[in-house]
């Protein structure tokens, strides 16, 4: 068992986070080119005040998420697919659905080395896939979207929703108590408490649904590492 560990470590998690690291790095960067064009074109830039502002405001909106989605989503994606949902983006609403997907086709769980591997070929379909997409709407998304009728365009706004909805219940089946437990600590937290602001209670209800399963599944890790070891 250390032996396959090692190998796997040595042959692809090690190769995965040197590439993973300098791509990413070099991303920051390449990421202000449009800014830096449109200054250098048309000397067009906002004051440092300005870019604070929206800065705190984005990070007052959103700041959770900094902390929240890697933690959250790492045992699906693991260490690879963690760098490729970083650089591609569309983490919540296209590469942890794909990566899901494709880890049920096959039949493997999370949070294992065979999970992994899995969830990175299908992330990395997901993102072929949304590059083909995306050129397409960007040339024609316009047009379509004045096609359709007003009832199609208010279904969109609940795209989002439905997807973390069929995420949940994929593994409420697979977990029962942990999803009750979910379903439970989001109620108190919205219909009994009421005056927690939603970043605070995505975090509880995040963290606290963790800690939940580790508590109570410490007993089968101990087991799973005495196998291991012995």
């Amino acid at each position: 068992m250390n032996a396959q560990k090692g190998s796997f470590d040595a042959e692809f998690t090690q190769p995965i986070i040197r590439t993973g690291m300098w791509t990413l790095l070099l991303a920051v960067p390449f990421s202000f080119f449009p800014a830096l064009y449109l200054w250098w074109q048309y000397g067009a830039i906002p004051t440092v005040k300005t870019i604070l502002t929206a800065w705190f405001m984005i990070v007052s909106i959103y700041g959770v998420e900094y902390f929240m989605t890697p933690i959250s989503y790492f045992p699906i994606l693991g260490i690879s697919g963690t760098y490729m949902a970083f650089l591609s983006g569309n983490i919540a609403n296209m590469r942890v659905p794909c990566a899901i997907v494709a880890q049920q086709v096959v039949g493997v769980e999370p949070a294992t080395k065979e999970g992994e591997i899995v969830a990175t070929l299908g992330m990395a379909g997901s993102i072929i896939t949304n590059l083909i997409v995306v050129t397409i709407a960007a040339i024609g998304g316009s047009y379509l979207l004045s096609m359709f009728p007003p009832i199609i365009l208010e279904a969109l706004n609940y795209v989002l929703p439905s997807i973390f909805g069929g995420l949940f219940a994929i593994f409420a089946v697979r977990h029962p108590k942990y999803a009750v437990f979910a379903i439970a600590i989001a109620s108190i937290l919205l219909g009994v408490i009421k005056v927690l602001p939603v970043w605070l209670v995505v975090v509880l209800c995040s963290f606290s649904t963790i800690g939940f399963a580790l508590f109570s599944s410490r007993g089968k890790f101990s087991d799973e590492d005495n196998g291991e070891t012995a």
